[in-house]
């Protein structure tokens, strides 16, 4: 089995098709129609990821990924039918992996699903990687700095670890979204820029004025051996 997925959404048939389609992918899956509800599932039945719906009656989307990240680091995959900016910049900057906008196509949702599992497992290779004041060890998932664990999401963890790999490399953003989120051809910009911001703001002494993770205006980031 591919692991269990909870999937939150009030729209019954968008529901139904969303857990056939994992289901036929080899997850396990978990519903709940609203944000209480998901909450309550998601404390009584672990799982692997959330496939979350922003607009739900009651708790929405948002406020229960709040709540989710305040405990837990389980991947996010958050589902909008908006398309304003700032409600998807929103979204992420709650702390959600990724999004997929509706109407979507199942084999897609799938990808994406299994990428933000992928992004939650222990990335290749052991050794504790050092620079400066910061250490990333892969083996545990474990990012510090000054010797102080800083809690991080899955998909933070990643995008620091390939910056840090690469010290003073500067990264475009095209091609951290492929090493990250595994979005060759449909990525957005918008996934990294946000994760950057909130990496800053667990990272950084000023995160108005980063001096590890830079900014290359015109090209993308880069992590600062200074």
């Amino acid at each position: 089995m591919e692991g269990r997925v909870l999937v939150v959404e009030d729209d019954a048939s968008i529901r139904e098709v969303t857990a056939l389609g994992l289901r036929r992918a080899g997850f396990r899956v978990d519903t709940a129609v609203d944000g209480r509800q998901a909450l309550l599932t998601w404390r009584a039945h672990p799982v692997d990821a959330i496939v979350l719906d922003v607009m739900l009656p009651g708790l929405d989307g948002l406020e229960v990924c709040r709540e989710i990240r305040r405990t837990s680091q389980v991947p996010i995959l958050m589902l909008t039918a908006r398309t304003d900016t700032l409600d998807v910049v929103v979204g992420l900057e709650c702390g959600a992996d990724d999004y997929l906008r509706k109407p979507f196509d199942l084999p897609e949702l799938v990808a994406r699903v299994r990428s933000v599992l992928r992004r939650a497992s222990a990335p290749v290779g052991s050794h504790t990687i050092t620079v400066g004041d910061l250490e990333i060890d892969p083996g545990g998932f474990v990012v510090r700095r000054d010797g102080r664990e800083v809690t991080v999401t899955a998909t933070e963890f990643r995008l620091l670890l390939e910056l840090a790999r690469r010290p003073g490399q500067v990264f475009t953003r095209e091609l951290l979204l492929d090493l990250v989120w595994d979005h060759r051809f449909l990525g957005d910009s918008r996934l990294v820029d946000v994760a950057v911001q909130r990496l800053r703001a667990k990272v950084e002494d000023d995160p108005t004025h980063p001096r590890r993770i830079r900014t290359v205006r015109g090209v993308g980031y880069k992590l600062s051996t200074g």
